[in-house]
């Protein structure tokens, strides 16, 4: 018997947005009307009560860009899970590639934003993916399932609970795609280690994110273990954004 895999798209503003911009963008996004797919968008933190305002009563969820592993106290700048919970935050993007190169984040810093999220009933949408050097040098699946490893081991037996992105870091923001092929090749080496890791691997959901456009999604999320998509400049546009989430249509899976 099969059942349908409900597709899941997210948007991630990055530093971008202005109050009236987002009020244009969120109203877009609700007069789409129903959408094959579960959708979310992660705006900047000083939106998100905009973000849950307009969104409310709808079947779109918010989330935020980052989350801090730390539970309160002394950590000017950082927000806690246990705040975006306070907002009704359905996720949190932890591990971006930006936020990797950027601040430096490690992956047992990553893992323990990740289970600081999910402490707080927010979902942790965990990054990884490998640069063009390590893509040229044939270590993507060495660094994804090493980036991956350290959340499994820090989650347990929360590790199904979580939402997994691949990002290859030089498909982000490039305008280059990865083929199909190669996103789906990745997948599947992800969906393996997961499968290792959990009794419940079909309830991870694999996103694809890097460059992801209208005239792409569809055939990337064709593939048999791309269960959606992270996507970053086209999530700023309704029209595009909405486009995308309409290639998103269920799947049948076992």
């Amino acid at each position: 018997m099969t059942v349908p895999h409900t597709k899941l798209v997210v948007g991630n503003w990055k530093m971008h947005g202005s109050h009236a911009a987002n009020e244009a963008l969120l109203d877009g996004l609700k007069s789409a009307g129903p959408l094959p797919c579960d959708v979310a968008v992660c705006p900047p933190f000083p939106y998100l009560a905009q973000a849950a305002e307009r969104l409310a009563r709808t079947p779109i969820a918010w989330g935020s860009q980052d989350c801090s592993a730390q539970e309160q106290g002394a950590y000017t700048g950082e927000v806690s899970a246990a705040m975006l919970a306070d907002f009704g935050c359905r996720y949190a993007i932890v591990g971006h590639s930006e936020r990797r190169a950027q601040h430096g984040e490690s992956d047992a810093l990553v893992a323990d934003k990740a289970a600081a999220a999910l402490a707080r009933g927010v979902t942790p949408i965990v990054c990884v993916g490998e640069t063009l050097a390590e893509r040229e040098a044939g270590q993507t699946e060495s660094v994804v399932k090493r980036q991956l490893s350290a959340v499994i081991h820090t989650l347990g037996h929360c590790v199904s609970e979580m939402v997994v992105a691949y990002e290859p870091v030089w498909a982000i923001g490039t305008g280059v795609t990865a083929t199909p092929e190669q996103a789906q090749a990745v997948h599947a080496v992800l969906r393996a280690q997961l499968q290792a890791a959990t009794p419940h691997p079909k309830r991870i959901k694999l996103l694809y994110g890097g460059s992801v456009k209208p005239d792409n999604a569809a055939s990337l999320f064709a593939q048999p273990d791309i269960d959606g998509g992270l996507i970053g400049g086209a999530s700023l546009k309704a029209a595009d954004f909405i486009a995308i989430c309409r290639t998103a249509s269920p799947v049948k899976a076992v």
